[in-house]
């Protein structure tokens, strides 16, 4: 239940302060009455440190596209928005998700708009999310976007699900194959040092070898540092993760990493025309819905084109030449984006465009994970062939004088 801090009076004018339990803030102030206390201020303590209460906690995506849809359902059948509301929060599983419906009720029970007391959760609430809550508001289609915002998030997690258990094998074979190296590099190379002594005296050395026993030795002596410098490098990393500059150049990273940038590209395109098509059939205005469609591409510079887009047809022009210059989009894309403008049929093509990228996005993405577990396996076996080789060179050669 949400806290509410206080200023009131006591009977004999005294000031007293303090925090209470309340639904609402109205609550808060009927409390204070009971208790024969005038409340002159009455906050929501929540108001401050939503942050730091949530900060750490995170629903899964399964359980807010569950959330998603019970919600359009009861909707849909007539239950009002508070007793919705309630039901969810009373019925859900998961204690964060309950505390957050729990105040988001009372918001919406003072009289704030659900989109923007769901905005006021972003650890929870994901920004697509809250700005089809608030279109659909506006539209009165509702129900319509709570629905289409669940199949968003479960398309979402079933595609991490399956990408993440397509790379759970590669990733466990990197980890080993580190491991074992790594326990090769610095407990079993070095006592062949000594054994090319005589090798080295001769100049006979093989300097794969030569550079093997130095790698080798700079881990013994100086392995730690190393660990030490990595961990600091990854802790400075995702600070600068959190960054919105840091997060630009994680997207233009992602993009550029070869066949993965096209594909993560082409998903991104598709959120964008599935949401903005659907926007655009249920009667949003084409700059509201290019304004809430560019937030769910998760690609700031896909998002920074949208909005260059929005300047253009603010100035009377269309929408597929400022697009096509971004060079983000296809072009059969933007071929078709400009064939539907002239036809007036945008709503219609945006959700065909949509499952045409989406199917041939996920047969690259199936291949793409496929064929890394055998690039994994191959890099692992040269990796230990070099080793092997770096080891067993000088021992042939040492055997052939002998």
């Amino acid at each position: 239940m949400p806290a509410f801090a206080y200023v009131a009076r006591n009977l004999t004018g005294q000031k007293v302060t303090g925090v209470l339990d309340a639904a609402t803030e109205r609550e808060a102030a009927n409390h204070l009455a009971a208790q024969s206390l005038f409340p002159i201020e009455v906050k929501a303590a929540a108001a401050r440190g939503e942050g730091f209460r949530f900060r750490s906690k995170r629903v899964k995506g399964q359980d807010m596209a569950t959330f998603y849809a019970q919600l359009a359902s009861l909707l849909r059948s007539g239950v009002p928005m508070l007793r919705s509301l309630t039901v969810l929060s009373e019925q859900s599983s998961n204690a964060t998700l309950s505390e957050v419906l729990r105040e988001v009720r009372g918001r919406v029970e003072e009289g704030e708009p659900i989109g923007n007391a769901m905005a006021r959760y972003p650890r929870v609430f994901s920004e697509m999310g809250v700005n089809m809550v608030r279109a659909g508001t506006e539209g009165g289609f509702l129900e319509d976007a709570l629905d289409r915002v669940a199949s968003f998030t479960e398309l979402q997690e079933d595609l991490k699900g399956r990408t993440v258990s397509a790379l759970a094998y590669p990733v466990f074979l990197a980890t080993i194959g580190t491991v074992v190296v790594t326990i090769l590099l610095v407990f079993f190379v070095p006592s062949f040092d000594k054994m090319f002594d005589r090798l080295r005296k001769k100049g006979e050395m093989p300097q794969l070898t030569e550079s093997l026993l130095a790698f080798s030795n700079f881990l013994q002596d100086y392995g730690i540092f190393v660990v030490i410098a990595g961990v600091v490098g990854l802790l400075v990393f995702r600070s600068q993760m959190k960054t919105e500059r840091g997060q630009e150049w994680a997207d233009r990273v992602k993009l550029k990493i070869p066949v993965l940038g096209k594909i993560l590209m082409s998903l991104a395109v598709a959120r964008f025309c599935r949401i903005l098509g659907t926007l655009l059939g249920n009667g949003v205005p084409i700059l509201r819905s290019l304004e809430i469609s560019r937030s769910a591409t998760g690609n700031r510079l896909l998002s920074r084109s949208i909005a260059d887009a929005s300047e253009n047809i603010s100035a009377g022009e269309s929408l597929a030449a400022p697009l096509q210059q971004s060079g983000h989009f296809p072009q059969t894309v933007v071929e078709m984006i400009s064939v539907a403008e002239e036809s007036n049929a945008l709503e219609h093509v945006l959700p065909q465009i949509a499952d045409t990228l989406e199917k041939r996005t996920f047969r690259q993405l199936d291949l793409f994970v496929r064929l890394l577990e055998p690039v994994m396996l191959l890099v692992m076996a040269m990796v230990v062939m070099v080793v092997v080789l770096a080891l067993m060179v000088p021992v042939i050669k040492s055997s052939g004088s002998i």
